[in-house]
Order: structure tokens, then C-alpha cells, then sequence
């Protein structure tokens, strides 16, 4: 589960963290440690629960805090320009590193056969649009990916349009839709390769121009409307990936509710749908879109959420918040990590469970602390190598008689600073 992070970056403390946000980042620190236990059952078989999961509760978790923060930074910032460069700084680099690092091993450990032998696979690591282009990542947790980056280029539309405000009334549209594409869709539509290659051609093509400034609104509107595309007739599964859009624009919602500027029935309808959507769904053979399973691993995530949201007042334990810095780093590097040391130790399902626990409790004491080593030397870098370009913009913009795109002002109620 990124799953990209939400941009809580603040120049007022040294690491650019923003104590105020705390609550976030220890939901996707929690978040992170769920989806490494949805991955453990060949160490510790017990680990993964049956009645609800444990991998799809974590993603859903961070699908809600990408939909409470992205549009408020968006917002925040006034300037797509600003947003993208943090986006593509903030997602990147380690994203890069470790397919670099699964590349470079594939002499031990073969890259993953769902992920085709093709330039299409080249494409769709080049935008993350795995998911919605059928295609396989590197890490099979990749594929969350694909909804973060639909959802940041359909947002970016919204806002140069002025309608990214209605954000209840595009959870339940995505919801409805979640239904509807169960009903009817039993694939991806949009046959072959060519999706993942066209689409990459797109996407190269809108960023230069959104970070340009040349025909950026029909960059964005371009780009939006390929993302929509991809995910309604494009993807492995439709209608979950709709369902994943009406949980992210929730999130949006809730934000839009704790600002005065929107209510909590399109929270509760949109809920509604997204558990409703798999009960029809032509795809909906998984144990955990059975009604039970769904139903709960949804409301676990919900309650999740609200249970930070309470909270958001009191001091978050340090550790979650350190869990949650680097949980994109744990989110990406656990499933590599753990195939190494399967290919290395073999199966342990069998051994006593003195030994997977001593197994286990060393994966994650290794896995913390490389995700430490990459968040330190990887992330942080980079990140603050986007704000200063960011900064820079701004600086050269501002001076008088300075020629430069003009920062697209947000209306007064959604420029308070998220959290």
C-alpha cells in the first residue's frame, strides 16, 4: 500500500514534518504494518485473519488520507505547477530505486511474470499506471499506485475547472459507477499493450506541459479524462477501481465537512455504495469482497479513520509518526525484502514457530531499518529538493516585471492549511 504519502511537509520544523498532521501519518504508519501482515503467511501463517483483510483494510486506510490531504494541498498551494513537482519528487525516487534494485537481482530472483516482456511494461512503469493499463509492477504492491495517480490527475482537472469543491457529489458518481461497472464489466476493455504505450505518451506529454505552463488546462483536462478512461474501461478489475475513487473523493468529503464547507451525507451514501458494489459484481469472486468480509474490512478502515480524526487534538506516540515518515519505504520495499529472504531461507510454514517468530521479528527489524536508510537518504532528499524548486518558481514569479505563468489563486474557503 502510496501507497504514495500525502504531502504534509511544512518549513516550520527542521524535517520539514508537520507536527499538526501527526494523526496521518500514524494512520499510514498503521496502515503500512497491516499490509506487511496481509504479506507474511508463509512465515506466520496465523498472522492473517479470515473474516476480514488485513492488506485491503491498510490500502483503504491510506486511500483515505490521499483523498482527506491531496486536494487540500492542491488547494493549499493554488498552482498545479507547485503540485505536480512535489507529486513527481515525492513519488519517484524511491519508486525508482527499487525497480532498479528488482532489475538488478533478476538474476537470482526472476522479475515477476505478470509482468509482461514488452515495452508496454517500460510505459506503464513510466506513469504507474499498472492497474488501470493491465499490467504488473515489479512489486505487486505496485498496483496501488495506479488509483494514487488517477485520482492526482482527475483532481488536477477539477481544480483548473473550479468544480474540485463538489467532492461528496463525485464520491457517490463514483460509487454509483462502482455499481454499475460490476454489473456490466467482467474485464478490461481497451484490448493489448497499446493502452499502457499511448497512455504513456499522454501522460510525458501533459506533465511537460503542466510543469511548463504551455496549454496546461488542456493538458490537465487531457490528462483527466485519460485517467477516467483507463480506470472505467482499462482496468483488471472496473468496478473496484471505481470503488477505490469513491473511497479517496470520501476522504476528500470528510475534509470538506470538518471545514464547514460540506456535509457527511455524501460521506455515508458513497459508503453505502462501495459496500453494495461487489454483491452484483460479475468479478467478485475473491474471499474478501464477500459481503461479510467487505463489509467489515470497510468499516474497520472507516472507523479507522474517524478514530484519528477524534484524536487529531492529542499528541501522537513518536513511533507512529516515524512509522508513518517512512511507511512508503516500508510499503514498497517489503515485498522484495521478503521474497529475498524466502528465496534465501525457503518455505517456513513447516519450521517451529520459535524460528518464524525469531524470522519474523528479524524481516522487520531489517525492513525498518532499510526503510529508515532510504527515507534518510532517498526521500527526505528529494523532497526537499522539490520544495526548492517550488520555492525558487515562486521567488522568480514574484518579482516585478518577472514574466511567468500567474499562480491560479484558490477561492478563500479552501486556502486554510489542511489539518
Amino acid at each position: 500500500m502510496i501507497v504514495a504519502q500525502p504531502d504534509t511537509a511544512s518549513p516550520t520544523t527542521s524535517d520539514g514534518h508537520n507536527a499538526r498532521l501527526g494523526w496521518l501519518d500514524a494512520l499510514r504508519g498503521l496502515g503500512a504494518l497491516a499490509v506487511v501482515a496481509e504479506h507474511t503467511p508463509w512465515l506466520m501463517p496465523s498472522l492473517r485473519p479470515d473474516w476480514f483483510s488485513l492488506g485491503i483494510y491498510g490500502v483503504l486506510v491510506f486511500f483515505l488520507v490521499s483523498g482527506y490531504i491531496i486536494p487540500a494541498s492542491l488547494e493549499r498551494r493554488g498552482d498545479v505547477r507547485a503540485f505536480w513537482i512535489s507529486r513527481l519528487f515525492r513519488l519517484y525516487p524511491i519508486y525508482l530505486l527499487v525497480v532498479g534494485v528488482v532489475l538488478a537481482l533478476a538474476f537470482w530472483m526472476p522479475v515477476r511474470h505478470s509482468v509482461p516482456r514488452h515495452p508496454s511494461a517500460v510505459a506503464a512503469h513510466v506513469t504507474m499506471l499498472f492497474d488501470v493499463v493491465h499490467q504488473g509492477g515489479m512489486a505487486n504492491t505496485m498496483w496501488t499506485l495506479s488509483y494514487e495517480m488517477v485520482f492526482y490527475l482527475i483532481v488536477s482537472a477539477l481544480f483548473m475547472r473550479g468544480v474540485h469543491t463538489r467532492s461528496g457529489t463525485f464520491a457517490i458518481v463514483f460509487g454509483v459507477v462502482a455499481i454499475c461497472a460490476g454489473l456490466v464489466l467482467s474485464g478490461p476493455l481497451l484490448p493489448d499493450h497499446w493502452p499502457a504505450i499511448v497512455s504513456c505518451v499522454i501522460f510525458v506529454a501533459g506533465m511537460v506541459c503542466l510543469i511548463s505552463g504551455r496549454f496546461r488546462a488542456v493538458a490537465a483536462y487531457t490528462l483527466g479524462l485519460m485517467a477516467l478512461g483507463l480506470l472505467l474501461f482499462g482496468s483488471y478489475v472496473p468496478w473496484f477501481g471505481a470503488a477505490i475513487l469513491a473511497v479517496m473523493f470520501t476522504g476528500t468529503a470528510i475534509y470538506r465537512w470538518e471545514q464547514g464547507t460540506g456535509g457527511l451525507l455524501p460521506v455515508a451514501v458513497s459508503a453505502a455504495l462501495v459496500a453494495a458494489a461487489p454483491v452484483w459484481s460479475i468479478q467478485a469472486g475473491w474471499w474478501w469482497v464477500q459481503p461479510g468480509a467487505w463489509i467489515t474490512t470497510l468499516a474497520l478502515a472507516g472507523g479507522t479513520f474517524a478514530a484519528g480524526m477524534a484524536l487529531r487534538g492529542r499528541t501522537v506516540p513518536a513511533v507512529l509518526t516515524w512509522l508513518g515518515l517512512i511507511s512508503y519505504s516500508v510499503y514498497l520495499l517489503h515485498v522484495p525484502l521478503m521474497a529475498y529472504l524466502n528465496a534465501a531461507v525457503g518455505d517456513l510454514r513447516a519450521a517451529p514457530v520459535v524460528v518464524q517468530m525469531a524470522l519474523m521479528l528479524g524481516y522487520l527489524a531489517v525492513l525498518l531499518c532499510v526503510s529508515w536508510l532510504t527515507y534518510r537518504f532517498v526521500e527526505s532528499p528529494a523532497r526537499r529538493l522539490g520544495r526548492s524548486l517550488i520555492g525558487r518558481d515562486v521567488s522568480l514569479r514574484s518579482r516585478p516585471g518577472t514574466p511567468g505563468c500567474p499562480i491560479r489563486p484558490a477561492a478563500p474557503r479552501d486556502t486554510p492549511h489542511p489539518g
